[in-house]
């Protein structure tokens, strides 16, 4: 395994991270526990999760992931060997979080912080994530900014100054990004530097073979800002994998248990995905693998975010951190971009 630096911290993290996001719905605890188990065999030191998980997000299943989570640390006593994120949720979604008024503000912050530690059993988290943006602008599949002249959003420097305070608490040790766009981002940075704030050490969004935007403004100020990349969505819930292809629905997939996620389900879609799968047949490797290394190599990636939902896909998944690309299957990759670019944003 691989390991990377978190930013500008002292913190090593794998280049795989487990995510967690169907413990609770599609995979129960004793799974997410063999998970979480196969995940270190491998070396993998880096466990994603959230307040609002597992998805699809629904109020009967609001926050199963962290107590599974917690559970396993209660059983396992190894909460020391992990990197572990979890996320607060933003505005606008769920009406069953925090009587449907979630925001980035200091009442909401600290009542969701204290909430996810209690039921992940630990005193701290090692990276807190602001889940999507508290203002209205292009996130979760817009790909256009549209400008909202009446949206009221909380001050970023009110966001900005809980997460100092939690941090100097010892509850967080540093705090990443989610779901931002370039202007989010860059003005996070501007601020905790003037403000003399803690700043953001890294930013988690999507990014695969079928949504490359990231590339578009946030890849340099990843690079050049140290504020890499958190991958998430590398198999575009398995359409990267080739499993709904020629219009294939196994019984298991989300996209035929969900029907919410369109994101990764147009004919544009089924197009690139198709050509990447005949890609990676050609140099006789795993498609979901081929999806996975290209990811992983990307110079502004810090980890990227794997998920699965039977132990085998797992250890597929976790394979591929030792999967190398060719010059002619990178040459092959940017051909099909090329030819049909971001067709799932």
């Amino acid at each position: 395994m691989e390991f990377r630096t978190l930013g500008k911290t002292d913190i090593k993290v794998s280049a795989i991270a487990l995510g967690t996001m169907t413990w609770g719905e599609q995979n129960t605890q004793a799974e997410a526990f063999e998970q979480i188990r196969a995940a270190k065999a491998a070396q993998v030191n880096f466990l994603d999760t959230a307040e609002m998980y597992p998805v699809p997000p629904r109020g009967e299943t609001y926050t199963k992931t962290e107590t599974i989570i917690g559970e396993y640390f209660r059983k396992y006593s190894d909460r020391a060997d992990w990197v572990l994120a979890s996320k607060v949720a933003g505005p606008g979604r769920m009406d069953h979080i925090r009587d449907g008024n979630p925001r980035l503000d200091r009442k909401n912050i600290t009542a969701a912080l204290e909430a996810s530690l209690k039921r992940l059993n630990t005193d701290y988290l090692d990276l807190y994530q602001l889940h999507w943006p508290d203002r209205k602008t292009n996130f979760f599949g817009v790909l256009g900014y549209q400008h909202h002249a009446d949206d009221v959003a909380t001050d970023i420097e009110e966001t900005l100054g809980v997460l100092a305070d939690l941090v100097k608490a010892g509850k967080i040790r540093h705090f990443g990004l989610s779901n931002e766009t370039p202007w989010g981002t860059s003005r996070f940075l501007h601020l905790a530097e003037t403000l003399g704030l803690p700043r953001a050490v890294s930013i988690q969004n999507p990014y695969n073979l079928l949504n490359r935007t990231f590339e578009i403004g946030l890849s340099e100020i990843a690079i050049r800002e140290q504020i890499g990349l958190l991958a998430y969505s590398p198999l575009a819930f398995g359409v990267l994998a080739g499993k709904y292809l020629n219009g294939a629905r196994p019984a298991d997939g989300r996209l035929t248990l969900f029907e919410r996620f369109q994101r990764y389900n147009s004919p544009e879609s089924d197009r690139a995905a198709a050509a990447y799968v005949a890609l990676a047949q050609e140099h006789d490797l795993d498609p979901a693998q081929m999806a996975l290394a290209y990811v992983t190599s990307r110079p502004f990636v810090t980890s990227n975010i794997i998920g699965a939902t039977t132990l085998a896909q797992l250890h597929s998944n976790l394979g591929s951190v030792d999967v190398v690309l060719s010059d002619a299957v990178l040459e092959g990759i940017e051909a099909i971009h090329k030819s049909q670019p971001n067709p799932a944003p």
